[in-house]
């Protein structure tokens, strides 16, 4: 059942505000008399489509005023971001005036609230003399809005506009109330499964290779050709690449000595590099008689005492692979790994080369490997994403050096094949966590998605059982977790068709998946709306769970940037309910939701492909958000977190080192200590607040976030369990929403433990924050 879980709405957070004048002005430099390098203070020039011209009007209607002037067509604006009360009203006001001002799909001149609808005053077009516009609104859970004096508006407009003495003015606040929560710890809802603490895991940028794979080499087995633009190997001396005598791949590396050119280089810079620390790998290779000697080098700096050598021996046909160690005498973010080779004649060729960290746990990162022991995820979804519909399991199964490189089908780079089935199912056991398999339902068939699952959970005396066995691993896997397909509803989903056809495809698939094995659990590719109806409607006999997936922008104010977490996660679960109500199909029927994509998503790629950096006010949205699952435990199975390394990832790592990201922290903080048992939980709106009993029931624990830079005390009432006022307070907190954990400074945001003994009915909540309560009980 869905339990009673209310944010009232009222609001409030610390003190109460003063509001001195009922009428009291918000916003910086309505006048415009304020200038700062020729733009008006506190104002920005904001830019949608079109092209226009933002300036300063010298003469406005009182002094100053800015104008906006467009011969071509322009939907652009003169913009302030403004802190406001949360769930208040205000009323936007100013003067404009127009000069042949025609609209081109657009409104005209007008103001608005950016992001707000209805929230725009009447537009003002062709030649107008100074005209006051207004508009009322109610600020909702925002903190933070954007004021555009605007110029075109959902569309294009010409002309010149002028604007003057624009004001925000705070008409009703009254509805602020002091803070608190309310608990009834005898209304408890459904277990909150624990499977809503995965995570999910692609080929994709810096994700898995990288990340959580060990190897240090880009383009290990030369998908490139050596010297191009795009390799990251270069040379000196007679270097081709050789399409005849091929180890993988189209081509291999082939080196060319003459007395003409007696020597020759291949290298790659660019290796980060700790002193002291090991480092083991190996070069698949053979030479011809000639070659009088064949170094290896890895180099820490450019003197000739900062690199360690080796000398090549093993250089028959007959045994191709030499196996190399070194210790780096430095550290160093641009070492260098290098082939020299001399001689008067004679011809090397090379397949593959790796270079790991000698500490790798089957070829994993150890540090990486640390830090998802400590998220702990009951399940890992692999290996998309847009990555599997263009993905064929084949290549990433056998001998691993002998594994094809491929262009990456989806994303940029290189895949190379180094993480295949075997690899993943290998991870998933050093962590303790279940596998969630994704198939490509996108161009892939439904023969090789049966040989897939077959390969994976068939007896080994079964076609693909043998060819698993013979690839060292007898005993099959028995994964429960099958996703057919990935987004299958998107234009950039490779393998797209139009939904009355997916839905065939869809059941196909699953008919010949359940004949290999029927004990297996089939989650289906839904899009909340016409998608995930349709898929429920037509397909319910044919799955057990249905996928949804939600990213979420940046957003201007803190509480917004928050509350927009699970107000989309309330949104996709009331959703469902209505399905559940509706559909014929589902009567008997107990499709439950699988969240298996879900993040914030914004901002620069800092860590390679998609690597966006997380802040503290992340984190504090991926705490709501676990709320918002809890509070819908009866609907919502499992969630995955997207991704887990470097990736829109809760760690993120250099070649050196690896931290947990704020929203990472979140994840292990709740994993470990939050309760199973929701509880009816009521708040005010500017806080978001779940209560959940332990599954011994012998503690009763609560996460509070305060989505506000101010500190808060919260009243605290508990009915249904008798609290003994001792426990344990674990914090994620900060003065800067901003503030984030990277590899060069991993503890920037920590979780901090704070024993507590007497604990009255006032709960102490610091800025920013994130605070998790285990109460002892009587």
């Amino acid at each position: 059942m869905l339990l009673s879980f209310s944010l009232l709405l009222l609001t409030g957070a610390g003190p109460l505000p003063e509001i001195q004048d009922p009428q009291e002005k918000a916003l910086t430099n309505g006048s415009f008399e304020e200038l700062e390098h020729d733009h008006p203070a506190a104002w920005f020039p904001a830019a949608w489509a079109g092209k226009g011209k933002q300036s300063v009007a010298e003469s406005g209607r009182s002094g100053a005023g800015v104008v906006i002037r467009s011969q071509e067509g322009a939907d652009i604006a003169w913009s302030q971001t403004v802190d406001v009360l949360p769930f208040a009203r205000y009323r936007l006001e100013g003067w404009i005036r127009t000069e042949q001002v025609i609209p081109i799909g657009g409104h005209g001149a007008l103001l608005n609230v950016h992001g707000l609808a209805g929230a725009q005053t009447t537009a003002i077009t062709g030649d107008q003399a100074w005209t006051r516009v207004a508009v009322e609104f109610e600020t909702g859970p925002r903190d933070r809005v954007q004021i555009n004096c605007l110029f075109g508006g959902w569309g294009l407009a010409t002309g010149t506009a002028y604007y003057d003495d624009i004001d925000l003015l705070l008409l009703d606040a009254k509805h602020q109330v002091a803070p608190f929560i309310e608990v009834d710890a005898r209304n408890v809802g459904e277990p909150i499964s624990e499977y809503i603490y995965g995570q999910f895991i692609e080929h994709l940028g810096r994700c898995i290779y990288g990340g959580i794979w060990a190897e240090l080499l880009e383009d290990r087995k030369f998908f490139y050709p050596v010297g191009t633009e795009s390799s990251p190997w270069h040379f000196t001396g007679s270097v081709t690449m050789d399409s005849e005598a091929t180890y993988v791949g189209e081509h291999s590396v082939r080196i060319d000595l003459s007395p003409d050119r007696p020597t020759a280089t291949l290298e790659q810079r660019g290796l980060g590099l700790i002193a002291g620390r090991e480092y083991t790998g190996h070069l698949i290779f053979k030479g011809s008689r000639g070659i009088e000697s064949a170094e290896l080098s890895l180099g820490w700096g450019s003197e000739p005492d900062q690199k360690q050598t080796v000398v090549l021996r093993h250089q028959k046909v007959d045994s191709p692979r030499g196996e190399f160690r070194f210790i780096s005498g430095g550290d160093c973010e641009d070492g260098f790994l290098r082939l020299t080779l001399r001689g008067s004649g004679g011809t090397l060729h090379i397949g593959t080369i790796s270079l790991m960290p000698a500490d790798n746990v089957q070829g994993f990162r150890a540090d990486t490997l640390e830090l998802l022991r400590r998220l702990d995820a009951p399940v890992y979804r692999w290996p998309g994403g847009n990555f599997v519909s263009g993905y064929d399991w084949r290549d990433g199964i056998g001998e691993r050096d002998r594994r094809p490189p491929r262009k990456n089908p989806a994303w940029q780079g290189v895949e190379h094949n180094d993480v295949g089935i075997h690899e993943f199912m290998a991870l998933c056991e050093l962590l303790d966590t279940e596998p969630y398999i994704a198939i490509n339902a996108g161009l892939g068939s439904v023969e090789s998605a049966a040989q897939e699952l077959e390969y994976l959970n068939g007896e080994a005396d079964t076609p693909m059982g043998k060819l698993r066995a013979a690839n060292g691993r007898r005993d099959p896997w028995k994964v429960r977790f099958i996703g057919v397909g990935n987004e299958m509803y998107g234009g950039w989903q490779l393998g797209h068709i139009p939904l009355a056809d997916y839905v065939q495809r869809h059941n196909e698939f699953v008919e010949a998946l359940r004949r290999v094995d029927p004990e297996i659990l089939i989650i289906g590719v839904g899009a909340v709306g016409e998608w995930s109806r349709t898929m429920l409607q037509e397909c319910a006999e044919q799955m057990d769970y249905l996928s949804e997936h939600v990213y979420w922008q940046e957003q201007p104010g803190l509480l917004a940037h928050v509350l927009q977490a699970p107000d989309s996660l309330r949104r996709t679960a009331e959703a469902h309910r209505a399905y559940r109500r509706e559909l014929p199909s589902l009567q008997g029927r107990d499709i439950r939701i699988c969240e298996d994509e879900w993040n914030y998503w914004y901002g620069p790629h800092v860590f390679g492909e998609l690597g966006t950096r997380y802040f503290l006010k992340d984190a504090l949205g991926v705490a709501a958000a676990l709320h918002e699952f809890g509070r819908n435990s009866d609907l919502y199975f499992m969630a995955n977190y997207a991704q887990t390394v470097n990736v829109i990832g809760a760690i993120k790592t250099s070649d050196t080192s690896a931290a947990m990201e704020s929203t990472g922290l979140v994840l292990e903080l709740y994993r470990r200590h939050f309760g199973i048992h929701p509880c009816s939980t009521k708040t005010n709106p500017r806080f978001d607040a779940l209560a959940a009993w332990s599954e011994d029931r012998k503690h009763l624990t609560l996460g509070v976030v305060n989505p506000s830079r101010q500190p808060a005390a919260l009243t605290l009432k508990v009915s249904g369990a008798e609290l003994a006022g001792s426990g344990i307070q674990w914090q994620i907190a900060g003065s800067d929403p901003e503030s984030f954990n990277d590899p060069s400074s991993p503890d920037q945001i920590q979780i901090r433990e704070i024993p507590f003994r007497n604990l009255g009915d006032q709960l102490q909540l610091p800025a920013c924050s994130v605070n998790l309560f285990r109460f002892d009980l009587r």
